[in-house]
């Protein structure tokens, strides 16, 4: 029987295949930076996990990985980019948010089709979404803003990030759940929503994490969370559940890129993104974000896809949701 390595023997063969490693992929990836599509704004809770996986599977790859901001159109500008590519050969990829999945059943003219038109490679996690108001707003809990919100028809406003959003579909959903009719403010952005908010702009925003810091220095209100369960770092706030409503949203994301991406170079890239998914670097900073780690491979991601289309085509048409 070998006899156990000793620590240092283990990091030197270690280093020793991660400095191996890019050699034996060259055929697999084009000797090319590698642009990593974020679309939204610098600074939002997505894009400052994905600047971290961006660093973490450069050092895996032996590329850079380039993140590239294109905000606007809820989050759809960059699967956009992705499906006008004739074929993909890695060297394009971005997320793969849940608008994708809506945004072809809320035109009558879509310009790209989710099942044919991208490659599926890793799936990722999924937000922690809450609503968020100003302290001196004249509510100090959900119970207090629904009924302001039923004596005012029409005229409590709130934010997200964008027409066709998880974020603007599940208030619309919890409006009509509770019978508030209120007013949809779309931004491009995060952090242009929770400032519009901040400033009093609108009354509310719902948007991921990235309020957190705001509402544990006292700045912001958290009024509910929309997940299976109540997040670790606001222990008190409520989730829709728990207020009576059956709603859990978390906008579930992973990375993909145009169709046609040659099968070894998606392996090449989804093991490289699932080291840097797993890493306590990037583990850390889920939690960070009250979010949590939800990895599938390429073919169970595929497969979700599947599902995840047919379930928010059916939503917006059941909601009625039109751009045009």
């Amino acid at each position: 029987m070998s006899a156990p390595l000793g620590r240092r023997a283990a990091l030197a063969l270690a280093g020793g295949a991660a400095l191996a490693l890019p050699e034996a992929l060259r055929a697999a990836l084009p000797e090319r930076p590698i642009r990593l599509v974020v679309p939204w704004l610098p600074g939002g809770t997505a894009d400052s996990h994905f600047r971290l996986l961006a660093e973490l599977a450069s050092q895996r790859l032996g590329r850079t990985v380039l993140v590239e901001n294109k905000p606007g159109a809820s989050g759809t500008l960059g699967g956009q980019m992705m499906a006008n590519e004739a074929q993909g050969d890695g060297t394009l990829i971005g997320q793969i948010p849940v608008t994708l999945f809506r945004y072809p059943a809320m035109t009558k003219r879509p310009t790209f089709d989710p099942l044919k038109d991208f490659t599926y490679i890793i799936h990722l996690t999924g937000y922690l979404f809450g609503v968020v108001s100003r302290p001196d707003a004249p509510w100090r809990d959900w119970a207090g803003l629904i009924d302001h919100a039923r004596r005012n028809p029409g005229r409590v406003t709130y934010g997200t990030p964008g027409v066709g959003s998880s974020l603007h579909i599940t208030m619309e959903r919890i409006g009509e759940l509770a019978g508030v009719q209120w007013v949809h403010v779309p931004f491009r952005g995060g952090p242009d929503n929770i400032q519009a908010a901040l400033s009093g702009q609108t009354h509310l925003a719902a948007d991921s994490s990235s309020w957190a810091p705001l509402v544990l220095e006292g700045r912001m209100r958290l009024l509910c969370t929309w997940g299976a369960e109540r997040a670790k770092r606001f222990p008190e706030t409520p989730t829709l559940r728990d207020l009576g409503l059956d709603i859990v949203s978390d906008s579930p994301y992973g990375i993909g890129g145009p169709r046609g991406i040659p099968a070894a170079t998606v392996r090449v890239l989804h093991d490289a993104f699932k080291d840097a998914l797993h890493d306590p670097r990037s583990v850390t900073a889920l939690e960070r974000f009250d979010m949590a780690l939800r990895y599938m491979d390429s073919e169970t991601y595929a497969a979700f896809a599947r599902r995840l289309y047919a379930e928010e085509s059916a939503t917006v048409r059941r909601l009625g949701l039109q751009i045009d």
